[in-house]
């Protein structure tokens, strides 16, 4: 099933609308600005920058009547990407420095608390090799987070997020 999310351009589900099942880089041109929002199906990432930067948030199926209070942006929701469903096995290589260095451990699951778990004092990079996950600034899932998909990141601080220090990571499963 593919995903579905409306936005709304005022609190409580007010004003103009717009709904999509895809990415989208750039609300503007389908709203002046964004309040609120309803997930139908799937999940989503919502960034207050445009070109899915900046502050991120996940939505699973839901309302979200005032994202503002909710979330804590500051700004409305300038882009949205979908997150495609991950049915099979999820591996992440972490490194606790830029460009693949020192040291580095494999994760298949959910990780509480990078710090206790293996030692080390901050995630700097990862390679993404199967499923989505979410990394988070704070041990237990808190704080701000990440959205980050198969692929390489060398360098976790230029991806909108530089001075933050990356402490636990969860698996983004089928569960939305």
């Amino acid at each position: 099933m593919l995903g579905k999310i409306i936005f709304y351009e005022d609190k409580n589900f007010q004003g103009r609308s717009y709904e999509t099942s895809s990415d989208c880089p750039d609300m503007s041109s389908y709203l002046s600005r964004c309040h609120s929002c309803r997930v139908e199906s799937g999940c989503f990432m919502v960034y207050d920058h445009t070109n899915f930067m900046g502050q991120q948030y996940f939505l699973r199926k839901g309302d979200y009547s005032d994202y503002q209070n909710m979330m804590g942006f500051n700004d409305c929701i300038r882009s949205c990407r979908l997150i495609p469903m991950h049915r099979g096995t999820f591996r992440v290589k972490i490194y606790e420095k830029e460009n693949f260095g020192g040291q580095m451990h494999e994760l298949m699951d959910d990780c509480e608390s990078i710090q206790d778990r293996y030692n080390m004092s901050d995630c700097k990079s990862c390679h993404v090799m199967e499923g989505h996950w979410l990394i988070y600034e704070l041990p237990h899932y808190r704080g701000r987070m990440m959205y980050i998909r198969p692929g390489e990141y060398r360098n976790l601080d230029e991806m909108g997020h530089s001075a933050m220090r990356f402490n636990s990571m969860k698996r983004i499963t089928d569960s939305c």
